[in-house]
């Protein structure tokens, strides 16, 4: 299975290409960040940001993408820049029929580091271990846009299958 993670963010939108199956050693294929400037309006970064999920979509073909899940923090405008870019990503992602799953930043966080409430640097220690990398991918939405690959495929991508079937069903009907 191919899963692009996507971190998203208003001006950092993390995306990482990881292949592998359960219980098998995974890949990584490609990581990246989009980096948008503050002093653009947000509808010219959404569609920066969009070009950009819709290239790497383009060049890696995935079979699913795995998004991190809005949650609550206490700055309003954080929140709506990342649910705006997540939005973006679920648009690119339905338009082409893929699977899309959600996952909470601690559900993510468990699953690479065995605890729910690891910072940072141990969730990219640990994306540097599983994935077998020479260095931490920098900046840490890179690592997190990967650990949200890893969490997916690690899961077996049961989301992704519950959107397939729900896809499949719409369909015939």
């Amino acid at each position: 299975m191919r899963v692009l993670g996507i971190d998203p963010g208003l001006t950092r939108c993390g995306m990482g290409v990881v292949d592998g199956t359960v219980g098998r050693p995974l890949t990584l294929v490609d990581v990246n960040v989009i980096r948008t400037p503050s002093a653009w309006a947000v509808p010219e970064r959404l569609v920066y940001i969009e070009k950009g999920i819709e290239a790497r979509l383009d060049e890696h073909q995935p079979d699913a993408v795995a998004i991190e899940r809005i949650f609550a923090r206490s700055d309003v405008s954080t929140i709506m820049g990342t649910a705006q870019a997540a939005g973006v990503a679920m648009v690119c992602a339905a338009r082409r029929g893929l699977p899309i799953a959600l996952h909470t930043p601690s559900e993510v966080k468990a699953a690479v580091s065995g605890n729910g409430r690891a910072d940072k640097a141990q969730v990219g220690a640990m994306v540097t271990r599983i994935l077998r990398l020479d260095a931490m991918p920098k900046p840490a939405d890179a690592a997190d846009a990967l650990a949200l690959a890893i969490t997916h495929i690690w899961r077996g991508g049961a989301q992704s299958r519950i959107d397939a079937a729900l896809a499949a069903a719409r369909t015939r009907a």
